[in-house]
C-alpha cells in the first residue's frame, strides 16, 4: 500500500509531476505517449496514484470510445462510399474557391459522425485528385479541410476526444454525462460560420507551397496493368467500355478485351461488355482497386488459387521490384509455377515506358518490373527473398482485397442512433459497431489494429489516473480558488472567455485530450466556487481544446496535412489566428445562451 502523504505534500507532488509533463510535451523531444507513461509511473511511485488505480485508465470508457471510433472511421473510409457520393459533383469542382467550399463542408459534416482525423483522411485523396486535374495548389485545399475537420468534431459526442472526456468530467460532478447531440447547438453554429470563413479567407495561405513527394513518386510508372473478369450478374453487363472508364473518372484504361479466346485490342468507348469478358486494365493502384470494387469485377489471378491454411486476415498484397537475379526474369508466372512453388499469385505488373498487353499468367517479366503479389503476408518477405525481388514497404496497396460499400455506414448510423436514443451507452454502441465492422470484413484484423492510434490510447489511459490525482489531492480545488479571484473583476461571460482562451493556448503544448483531462475538473471546480453551473465552462474547455488552429503539433489533423501541403510552422497562424478569434467571439456568447450560468 502506498504511504499516506500529507495533503500539502500530495498537492505539491501532483503539480510537480504535471508541470514536468507539460514541459516535456512542449519540449517535443520525447513522444507524448512516453511522456504520459513516465508521468503515470512517477505518480504511482510518489504515492499520489494508488497501486490499484494505476491502470484504471485502460478500462475507462473514454479509451474504449476513442479506439472504437477510430476503427469505425477507418472502415467507413475503406468502404469508398464517401468517394462515390461526392463523384457526381466532380465535374462542377473546377474553380479553387468552389473546391475549398465543397471539400471543407464535406469534411466538416463527416467529422461530426466519425473521428475528425478519419474524416480528413477519407477526403484527402479526393483533394489530391482535384488538385491534379485542375492544377489547383493543394496548399489552398488541405489546411481549410483540416480546420474544417476540427470544427466538425465539435458537433457530436464522438466527433473528437475532448467532447468524450468532457462528458466524463460532467458525470463526475454528479450530473448525467453529455449526450450524443448535446454539443450540436453550439457546434453546428461554429462549424457553419467556420466553413463560411474558410471559404473566403483561404486566400491568406501562401500559394507557392509544394507538398512532400510521396513514395508513389519514387516509382512513378505510367500505371499498373491487371486482369479482371466480368462475372455473371455484374452491373457492367450490357454497358460499354466508356461507361467503365467513366466510373473510374478516366483514371483507368481498358487495354484489351479477351472474349471466347478472341482478343480485341484498344476497344472503343462504345464496345459493349458481356459476362465472362476478361479485361486488361491499366491505371494507378488506387484507381484500379476502386473500379474493380465498384464495378464488382473479379481479379484474375496469375494462376488458379489453391486453398491455403493461412487465416484470411493474413492474406494480402505486397509490391516488389524484380531484380536481375530473380528467377522470374524472362519467364512467365505459368512457367515458374508461381503459386505451386511459392504460394503467391501475380495480380498486377508495372513497367516503365511500356504497356503490357498480355494476360498476367503469360507476361514475360523483366528486371525493373514492379509487381503486385498476393499471398500470406507472414511468409511474403521470405518468399520475396527466394524470388530475389525487393519489397516496397512504403505503399499500402489494397488491390484485390475487395471492399464493402454501404454496410459500414449503416453500422455507424445504427451505433449513433442507439447511443443518442439511450438504448446503449456510447462505449457499448461504438464497441459493437467496431466488432460488426470486423465481422462483415469491412476491415481485416491487420487493418483494424493499424487504424487505432495507439499512442493516443496510451496517452489517454496514462493521463486519466494522473489527472484524477490532481483532483483527489485537492489540486483542482486549489487552482479553482486562485481563478475565482478573477470572478471579482470579470463578469461570468468574461470568465467563460478566459477559460476558452486558456484551453486554446495550452492545447498545442499539452495535446487536446490531455488539456481537457487537466482543465475539465479545474473549470468545473471554478464554476462551483462562483456558484455557477459547470456546463458552460466545460463546453468552453471542450471547444477551446478542439479548436487548435495555431500550430501543426496540437492536433493530428494539422500534422497530417503539413507535409502533403508543404506548409511551414508559421503558415498555420495566418489562417488559424483570425479563425480562433472568430470562434471565441461567437462561441462564448453562444455557449452562455445554450448553457445558462444559472439554469432554472
Amino acid at each position: 500500500m502506498p504511504l499516506q502523504l500529507p495533503p500539502t505534500l500530495a498537492q505539491a507532488l501532483a503539480f510537480a509531476i504535471l508541470a514536468a509533463m507539460m514541459a516535456l510535451f512542449a519540449w517535443g523531444r520525447l513522444r507524448y505517449d512516453l511522456v504520459a507513461a513516465a508521468g503515470l509511473l512517477a505518480a504511482v511511485l510518489a504515492g499520489i496514484v494508488p497501486f490499484d488505480r494505476a491502470f484504471s485508465g485502460f478500462s475507462d470508457d473514454i479509451v474504449v470510445i476513442v479506439a472504437s471510433a477510430l476503427l469505425v472511421s477507418a472502415a467507413v473510409a475503406r468502404s469508398g462510399i464517401i468517394e462515390r457520393l461526392i463523384r457526381p459533383l466532380s465535374p462542377y469542382l473546377t474553380r479553387t474557391d468552389i473546391q475549398v467550399v465543397v471539400l471543407t463542408a464535406v469534411v466538416t459534416a463527416l467529422s461530426a459522425f466519425v473521428k475528425n482525423i478519419g474524416a480528413l483522411a477519407m477526403m484527402m485523396p479526393v483533394a489530391f485528385q482535384l488538385a491534379r486535374r485542375h492544377r489547383t495548389p493543394v496548399s489552398a485545399l488541405l489546411m481549410p479541410m483540416a480546420f474544417g475537420s476540427l470544427l466538425g468534431g465539435t458537433i457530436t459526442l464522438v466527433g473528437t476526444s475532448p467532447n468524450i472526456i468532457v462528458a466524463r468530467v460532467r458525470a463526475e460532478t454528479g450530473q448525467e454525462p453529455f449526450g450524443m447531440f448535446d454539443f450540436a447547438p453550439v457546434g453546428v453554429t461554429l462549424a457553419a460560420l467556420g466553413v463560411l470563413f474558410l471559404c473566403f479567407f483561404y486566400r491568406l495561405l501562401p500559394r507557392d507551397r509544394k507538398g512532400q513527394a510521396s513514395m508513389d513518386a519514387a516509382f512513378n510508372l505510367e500505371g499498373y496493368t491487371t486482369e479482371a473478369m466480368i462475372p455473371d450478374g455484374s452491373e457492367m453487363i450490357g454497358k460499354t467500355v466508356g461507361d467503365l472508364e467513366k466510373m473510374a473518372e478516366r483514371d483507368v484504361e481498358v487495354l484489351m478485351i479477351l472474349r471466347a479466346r478472341a482478343r480485341r485490342y484498344s476497344p472503343s468507348d462504345g464496345t459493349a461488355l458481356r459476362a465472362g469478358d476478361v479485361l486488361l486494365l491499366e491505371g494507378e493502384p488506387d484507381a484500379l482497386e476502386r473500379v474493380v470494387a465498384e464495378a464488382k469485377l473479379k481479379l484474375v489471378r496469375g494462376e488458379k488459387e489453391q486453398e491455403t491454411d493461412a487465416p484470411k486476415d493474413d492474406i494480402g498484397v505486397m509490391e516488389a521490384v524484380v531484380t536481375e537475379a530473380s528467377v522470374l526474369v524472362d519467364r512467365t508466372p505459368a512457367q515458374v509455377r508461381l503459386h505451386d512453388r511459392f504460394q503467391v499469385n501475380l495480380l498486377a505488373v508495372g513497367r516503365r515506358g511500356e504497356r503490357i498487353t498480355r494476360q498476367m499468367r503469360s507476361v514475360r517479366l523483366r528486371p525493373g518490373d514492379v509487381i503486385v503479389l498476393r499471398g500470406n503476408l507472414n511468409t511474403m518477405p521470405e518468399t520475396l527473398g527466394e524470388l530475389h525481388c525487393l519489397p516496397l514497404a512504403g505503399r499500402n496497396l489494397r488491390l484485390g482485397s475487395g471492399r464493402h460499400s454501404v454496410l459500414p455506414l449503416l453500422a455507424l448510423l445504427t451505433a449513433m442512433g442507439l447511443a443518442s436514443l439511450h438504448f446503449l451507452p456510447v462505449s457499448v454502441a461504438f464497441f459493437g459497431a467496431a466488432v460488426v465492422m470486423l465481422l462483415i470484413r469491412a476491415l481485416s484484423l491487420r487493418e483494424a489494429y493499424d487504424a487505432i492510434d495507439w499512442p493516443i490510447v496510451v496517452l489517454l489511459a496514462a493521463m486519466i489516473p494522473v489527472s484524477d490525482a490532481l483532483r483527489t489531492t485537492g489540486g483542482t480545488e486549489l487552482i479553482a480558488g486562485w481563478l475565482s479571484a478573477a470572478g471579482a473583476v470579470l463578469p461570468p461571460l468574461g470568465l467563460l472567455g478566459l477559460v476558452m482562451i486558456v484551453a486554446m493556448a495550452v492545447t498545442p503544448f499539452l495535446n487536446n485530450a490531455a488539456t481537457v483531462l487537466v482543465m475539465g475538473p479545474i473549470a468545473a471546480g471554478f464554476a462551483a466556487r462562483l456558484g455557477l453551473a459547470p456546463d458552460a465552462f466545460l463546453m468552453a474547455v471542450a471547444i477551446g481544446a478542439a479548436c487548435d488552429f495555431l500550430t501543426p503539433i496540437g492536433h493530428q489533423c494539422n500534422t497530417l496535412v503539413m507535409g502533403p501541403g508543404g506548409y511551414r510552422f508559421g503558415d498555420y497562424w495566418r489562417l488559424g489566428l483570425p479563425l480562433s478569434v472568430m470562434v471565441v467571439l461567437v462561441g462564448v456568447p453562444l455557449i452562455a445562451l445554450v448553457w445558462p450560468f444559472r439554469p432554472g
